[in-house]
């Protein structure tokens, strides 16, 4: 039995010559040519000219040469041949390059995914951006933690609640863990989004307004947490564990996606108060 495994630059010779071969001249705004082609699609020289680069560097990227562009050269050559997406994502893979993000963090959510979240009730749950905004919620969420829509769009944020909100200050059981674990995730948003200057805002209102916020920053711990345990003290129903989750819908990448379930018999029946309310 043999084993399939990827030869990175033949395949990106590969992928680059059927993108090409593919392409129809005017989807591009080139004029069609009045005397037939040899070749379906593009001509080199097009795509070349398209992307800003070298007929010589395209002919050679496309006979598997070893070579490895740069994240512009791959940039360029997504415009070029007009790739989805989805194709992009998987040229900046074979290329083993990083693309650069320069679309606008999400600050709003699809009516599919608000209906969703509305839908897990009455388990808690919430979407949010990379920075950690709240974009959507349940009122499993609400009534966990507390309504958000009775605060400004800007104090709308997981981390901010919990270190600015006075309210919030008591609620985590163990809230250096907690909080130490969101300026993780902070710093590895911070990286992977430095074109953010909302969040870079952010981070420096944290970092001169709260003492424990900048001595955790300062250690530069990077963890990205997708589940884990929270203990909370609720004023209702008091002691809450619950299992939180974090999925990224596939149709919108920008978005985390938290579920909480109740970790054991206590907190499900807590819960279950919670949501009679």
């Amino acid at each position: 039995m043999t084993t399939l495994t990827v030869d990175t630059t033949q395949e990106l010779a590969a992928f680059l010559r059927t993108r090409r071969e593919r392409l129809d001249p005017r989807d591009v705004g080139l004029p069609p040519r009045r005397q037939a082609r040899r070749t379906p699609g593009l001509r080199r020289e097009e795509v070349a000219e398209l992307a800003g680069i070298s007929v010589d560097y395209v002919v050679r990227l496309e006979q598997g040469r070893g070579l490895r562009p740069s994240a512009d050269v791959v940039e360029a050559l997504a415009g070029a041949l007009r790739l989805a997406p989805e194709e992009r994502a998987y040229l900046f893979g074979l290329t083993r390059q990083r693309p650069r993000t320069t679309d606008e963090p999400a600050t709003s959510v699809t009516p599919e995914l608000t209906r969703l979240v509305a839908d897990l009730s009455p388990l808690p749950a919430m979407a949010l951006n990379h920075r950690y905004d709240i974009l959507a919620w349940n009122d499993g969420m609400a009534r966990l933690l507390l309504d958000f829509d009775t605060l400004p769009p800007r104090q709308r944020n997981a981390m901010w609640l919990c270190l600015m909100h006075p309210g919030m200050r008591e609620v985590y059981v163990d809230r250096e863990q907690v909080v130490r674990e969101g300026i993780a995730h902070l710093r590895a948003a911070w990286a992977a989004h430095p074109e953010d200057r909302a969040l870079t805002d952010l981070i420096a209102e944290f970092t001169a307004r709260d003492e424990e916020f900048a001595r955790l920053w300062s250690e530069r711990d990077i963890k990205v947490n997708g589940r884990g345990r929270k203990v909370l003290r609720h004023p209702g129903v008091g002691t809450v564990t619950v299992d939180f989750e974090v999925l990224v819908p596939l149709q919108d990448p920008d978005h985390r996606l938290v579920i909480h379930r109740p970790a054991d018999d206590a907190s499900r029946s807590a819960l279950e108060r919670l949501s009679e309310r």
